[in-house]
């Protein structure tokens, strides 16, 4: 009985609490990510964030949808979670000029070549926001086939995601097998942003 537990039973516990409590199984519903992500990709997340390890601008965060988001995105899978990069964190402020311009946070023009959809801007339409203290403001990697906090500013929220509707940070596609690998967040892109403290 003891061998029993030992190489059957516990196992599969490890398995079932590694499952509810660190990692997360989802499928894409949406183009919105491309082409880090496709529609029907499945990514596995840690529910490590953000709490206790702390969110980063980059971050592909899974998220359940605030305000009907997906509604606006033709999601081909049944879903209520949607997922998108993490742009501006508390205090930041996140504006565009629009028709190519680069995203701005905290003043500082960002290059987002390394995850942006080619041939897409960074954003078309211009926008200008500032996140208040428990939200956060995230875009899609293809900018042109995203509604993301851009269209949502009428929402009551500003578009803005609360921090405790992130339900995990998306590191690796599992399927499928021909695009199974490891997602960068490009922390590096946001390296000379200064930090802001939330005023609200």
């Amino acid at each position: 009985m003891r061998d029993i537990l030992l190489w059957c039973v516990l196992p599969v516990l490890i398995v079932l609490g590694l499952r509810l409590f660190v990692f997360g199984l989802y499928a894409i519903p949406s183009g919105s990510m491309e082409n880090t992500i496709m529609p029907g990709d499945r990514v596995i997340t840690t529910h490590l964030s953000p709490r206790p390890i702390a969110l980063r601008r980059g971050d592909i965060i899974v998220f359940k949808d605030p305000a009907n988001w997906l509604a606006n995105e033709g999601a081909s899978h049944n879903s209520d979670r949607l997922i998108k990069r993490l742009i501006g964190l508390p205090g930041d402020t996140v504006e565009c000029a629009g028709n190519g311009a680069p995203i701005v946070i905290n003043g500082v023009p960002i290059d987002e070549s390394a995850y942006l959809k080619p041939g897409v801007e960074p954003s078309r339409s211009a926008f200008s926001v500032t996140v208040p203290a428990g939200r956060l403001f995230v875009l899609g990697d293809n900018r042109a086939n995203s509604a993301d906090s851009r269209a949502h500013t009428n929402d009551g929220a500003q578009g803005l995601v609360p921090v405790d509707d992130v339900e995990g940070v998306a590191f690796v596609r599992y399927w499928p097998l021909n695009r199974m690998g490891w997602l960068s967040a490009h922390h590096d892109v946001f390296c000379d942003v200064p930090t802001r403290a939330p005023t609200g």
